[in-house]
């Protein structure tokens, strides 16, 4: 085993979660190493298109937004968690605009839509490339504050050391180790592995493996709640360039319904994810849904309700990638199922995202609790921006920095 390089945090997971702790570390003056299992473009971060969820409506507080996310776990999430989350989410779009993300604007202010589970419009959007927009400015802010880059990393061990933690890593070079003195966490969830195993399409980037969780599980780290997977409403079925991709629940805030092979309507198309995932299974299960041209079961998203002028502004990636392959979104309605999406729980943590080990700290999916057993659109991307704001903060403080 080799020595490699020596910290003050060291972030593993290039995400938005990983890359906003990166951020918030380096700004606070610490010494900062992220390693990513292969490069840091690919994450599953880049491939949220929804939006991000904030309370800039007149008729929204964070208090509001905090009933729609306990709600929406069904009383499971952590309330302070919550309260975080729901309180620093303006202050984490205002930061992501000081980085250069410039969210979709109409008059006058924030594009806001309305998204499943919430009783209000607070979902901001970057077209439907939100996720894509963020991880490019905060890679950017990460690249040009001389955060190190440890591309082909793999996390294989971490263990106690009298510096703080000795990080194990498998890189292309062989077997490498690491010291820090604090060591974030946000190398996202297992369900790419999770779905291979099922036999089921998923969402997910391939590098969504969750061997981290199991690292952090094996140093000693608390989790909970990590049965709770979460299916996307709305994947698509067909053609098969569509599989395993997540049609923008942003769809159904612009008006789609979504439809059995009678043509009715049979849910509240705005209903929580996990309800929604639920409806549409148990309308199948009933012989109400249809076939895809190659045999899978589906309902009909009806998208033809969509407004044009709302599809072209806040839709563009989804028209783009439907025309595509032949199906004109507006014109005719698209096959969908749900698909494997979210890792609802995750490592314990408190609210400066520090894990039940000392120096150890975790933000976005890996972590548990913000969510519950079920998560609403939209608080993904705003859980990497908030926590990861904090715990690489909190991190570089307790590293000295």
């Amino acid at each position: 085993m080799r020595p490699g390089a020596s910290f003050d945090v060291l972030v593993v997971g290039s995400g938005a979660a990983g890359l906003a702790a990166a951020v918030s570390a380096t700004r606070s003056g610490a010494r900062v190493g992220l390693a990513t299992k292969t490069t840091l473009q690919a994450c599953n971060s880049a491939k949220a298109q929804g939006g991000i969820q904030a309370s800039f409506g007149q008729d929204d507080s964070p208090e509001i937004h905090a009933e729609d996310v306990m709600r929406s776990s069904h009383d499971t999430a952590d309330p302070r968690l919550v309260e975080v989350l729901t309180s620093e989410a303006p202050s984490a779009i205002h930061w992501l605009e000081e980085l250069g993300v410039q969210f979709t604007r109409s008059n006058g202010g924030y594009r806001l839509a309305r998204c499943g589970g919430a009783t209000r419009q607070r979902l901001l959007q970057v077209g439907d490339r939100t996720g894509h927009a963020i991880t490019k400015a905060l890679r950017e802010s990460c690249q040009a504050g001389g955060v190190a880059e440890l591309s082909h990393h793999t996390l294989r061990a971490l263990a106690p050391s009298d510096g703080g933690w000795l990080a194990s890593f498998e890189t292309r070079d062989g077997p490498v180790d690491v010291e820090t003195a604090t060591v974030v966490l946000a190398a996202g969830g297992r369900c790419f592995a999770e779905a291979e195993t099922r036999g089921e399409l998923s969402t997910n980037h391939p590098n969504a493996t969750g061997e981290v969780t199991r690292v952090a599980l094996d140093a000693g780290a608390e989790a909970r709640d990590l049965d709770a997977l979460q299916y996307h409403p709305n994947g698509g079925a067909w053609p098969a360039t569509m599989q395993g991709y997540s049609i923008p629940e942003t769809t159904r805030a612009y008006g789609a319904v979504l439809r059995n092979a009678d043509g009715e309507e049979f849910t509240d198309s705005l209903g929580a994810r996990d309800a929604v995932s639920t409806a549409i299974v148990a309308e199948v299960e009933k012989g109400k849904g249809v076939l895809t041209p190659d045999g899978r079961p589906a309902v009909w998203l009806d998208t033809t309700r969509i407004a044009p002028e709302d599809a072209e502004i806040s839709l563009p990636y989804m028209l783009r990638r439907f025309r595509g392959a032949g199906i004109d979104p507006l014109s005719e309605p698209i096959y969908t199922y749900p698909v494997l999406h979210y890792q609802n729980g995750g490592l314990v943590i408190d609210e400066h995202g520090e894990t039940t080990l000392g120096g150890l700290f975790a933000c976005g999916e890996i972590a548990g609790g913000t969510h519950g057993r079920n998560r609403m659109m939209g608080n993904s991307l705003l859980e990497c921006a908030v926590f990861g704001r904090r715990a690489g903060a909190a991190a570089a403080v307790q590293a000295g920095a």
